[in-house]
């Protein structure tokens, strides 16, 4: 397959090519170790599902993605208890893990990554910019971040958040 037939196509025109690239490369290494991925995702909206399924050649290594946008998704979805996000907030490295966890449980994938944030302004003791990521991999090492984009707009904030969750499963793959 040539480079030009290994981009995201649907979304291009919005991304930069070093994250388009980062994808790829992702997806290439999770093909030859054959590892599949599911992802859960609230502030990137799917986003980061979006980008990994459109490398054509390599849809078979996402294995599946939740959108969480809502705790009452995340509790019915991801199974986590809606005690424990009321306790914790919805953004926090607590529900971060469990939302990665939850994702490993009701998958048939090796890995999951998590991210849960504020992507723009919310409430007035939300932080805009603050994203927590979770990546878990089954029967393995669960790990966690936490970023501080500040103050970015939305679409600043959900880019950066894809660098970081390629960054962990990166990571996760290397293990």
């Amino acid at each position: 397959m040539s480079d030009n037939e290994k981009t995201a196509e649907t979304l291009e025109p919005a991304l930069p090519a070093a994250l388009e690239q980062q994808a790829c490369d992702l997806l290439d290494r999770a093909h030859e170790f054959e590892m599949q991925i599911a992802t859960a995702e609230s502030c990137t909206g799917g986003l980061l599902a979006a980008l990994l399924t459109d490398v054509r050649g390599r849809g078979h290594v996402f294995e599946r993605g939740f959108v969480t946008y809502t705790n009452e998704a995340k509790s019915e979805m991801l199974g986590i208890p809606m005690d424990l996000i009321e306790e914790h907030g919805a953004v926090s490295r607590t529900i971060a893990l469990a939302m990665a966890k939850g994702a490993l449980d009701r998958s048939q994938a090796h890995f999951a990554l998590s991210i849960t944030g504020f992507a723009g302004p919310g409430g007035p003791d939300d932080e805009e910019g603050l994203v927590h990521f979770a990546c878990a991999r089954r029967n393995g090492v669960t790990c966690h971040r936490e970023e501080r984009f500040g103050a970015i707009g939305r679409g600043g904030v959900r880019i950066a958040a894809l660098e970081v969750a390629l960054s962990m499963m990166e990571e996760a793959l290397a293990q």
